[in-house]
């Protein structure tokens, strides 16, 4: 919902003026790469609270390994991205609060 969120209402507006925010870019990449992974951990916990299949610590790693460095790349990227610094670049402080953030 956090991403469908970014990426209808936010994200456009972002992309306006910022190149980072464009669909074909990394940010938008990243999310389909996380909820690809969220939605195999998420399959994986109701078939263990269904009884289909026993929780397993090993089991829970490597599926949270497998969207973890994109996850965390993807929270460098958008504290980068969103920073005060790269801001500046494409909006003045008068613009800044009709964001919406």
């Amino acid at each position: 919902m956090h991403h469908n969120i970014e990426e209808r209402h936010i994200f456009p507006v972002l992309a306006k003026k910022m190149p980072e925010f464009k669909k074909e870019l990394d940010l938008l990449k990243q999310h389909k790469q996380i909820h690809a992974g969220l939605d195999k951990f998420e399959a994986y916990l109701s078939d263990c609270r269904l009884g289909r299949a026993d929780l397993e610590r090993g089991e829970v790693k490597r599926l949270m390994d497998g969207f973890g460095e994109v996850l965390w790349a993807h929270l460098d990227d958008e504290v980068r991205t969103l920073g005060a610094e790269n801001m500046r670049r494409y909006w003045t402080l008068e613009e800044m609060p009709r964001l919406p953030m």
